[in-house]
């Protein structure tokens, strides 16, 4: 099974919070790298994980409140210190590209040494926006006052079916033969005998998926797009005892995250986005499992395999 984790790197809102940094995400898909949102102080986690920024080829940018892109400026100046020349995915809303070129105008930087490529997303339809050899991403149309925002949903591809080894000695099946049994095909002896390919093969593991719904409102409209997930990341910027219309700020609380969880039969729940006031974060965890039990906080500097 190749990997599929999600490490947390930052979980709170704009305000400071003392060890707390804003929203920012790696996942680790096959040992290629994903960064999800860049908040400010996403390469200081870096180096206290070790993650290897250079294996980054892919960004995602939710919408473009600061708390969600302001460490870019910084990571695309390390990038451009360290030479960068491989080509580099920024998959973000309209507005990003001009930021950027802008910043690089005016600090006089010059123009960046890496092919850099912007991939404008859409808030007001969910689309395919990546299709690689492992995994396809759609975008999820959140909620999230005036500004156009989105989340991420990751698909792990299905595999094809695994060989019995022991199959392939007794029947003397050719390595040429492999692949089309894999996807699905028979196996037909010299003496003329088809072995079916349910007795030369095994199902491989169910595909995986992740679906990072950052800042948003309570949505229903997001729950067929997020439908039987693996683990779902909702923000919850605040809990439901203090009595905040968190809709009104754009928000969600942690019953409207666990009840989105519940209703899209996600089989785990982690939130994030917490406001600076809270400092009990398993409170609010406690609060959502009244609702969704499987549910957990987006604890920086923890991962998360996904599907296990």
């Amino acid at each position: 099974m190749m990997r599929f984790e999600l490490t947390i790197l930052g979980n709170t809102t704009p305000f400071p919070s003392k060890g707390r940094l804003p929203t920012s995400q790696i996942l680790n898909i096959n040992e290629r790298l994903y960064l999800v949102d860049c908040g400010e102080g996403t390469q200081i986690r870096f180096n206290e994980l070790g993650i290897k920024r250079m294996k980054i080829d892919h960004i995602f940018i939710s919408h473009l409140h600061g708390d969600h892109y302001f460490g870019l400026f910084g990571l695309l100046g390390s990038y451009r210190m360290a030479r960068r020349t491989t080509p580099l995915h920024i998959h973000c809303p309209t507005g990003l590209q001009e930021l950027i070129e802008l910043e690089a105008k005016i600090s006089l930087a010059g123009p960046f040494l890496f092919p850099l490529h912007f991939h404008e997303t859409t808030a007001k339809k969910s689309k395919k926006i990546l299709d690689n050899a492992d995994i396809e991403v759609f975008t999820i149309p959140l909620k999230h006052g005036e500004i156009p925002t989105t989340g991420f949903l990751f698909k792990e591809k299905e595999q094809p079916r695994k060989m019995i080894k022991s199959k392939i000695a007794e029947y003397n099946i050719p390595f040429q033969a492999i692949p089309a049994i894999k996807n699905g095909g028979f196996f037909k002896t010299p003496e003329g005998k088809v072995i079916k390919n349910k007795e030369l093969t095994f199902a491989p593991p169910a595909p995986r998926s992740y679906a990072f719904c950052s800042d948003t409102a309570y949505h229903l409209p997001i729950i067929p797009i997020i439908k039987n997930v693996d683990l779902l990341y909702h923000e919850a910027t605040f809990n439901q005892e203090d009595g905040i219309d968190a809709s009104k700020k754009g928000h969600s609380n942690t019953i409207e995250a666990a009840t989105i969880a519940k209703k899209a039969k996600a089989k785990k729940l982690i939130l994030g986005h917490f406001s600076s006031r809270y400092t009990d974060l398993e409170a609010l965890a406690e609060e959502a499992k009244t609702v969704f039990k499987n549910t957990e906080v987006a604890e920086e500097k923890k991962t998360f395999v996904i599907g296990e």
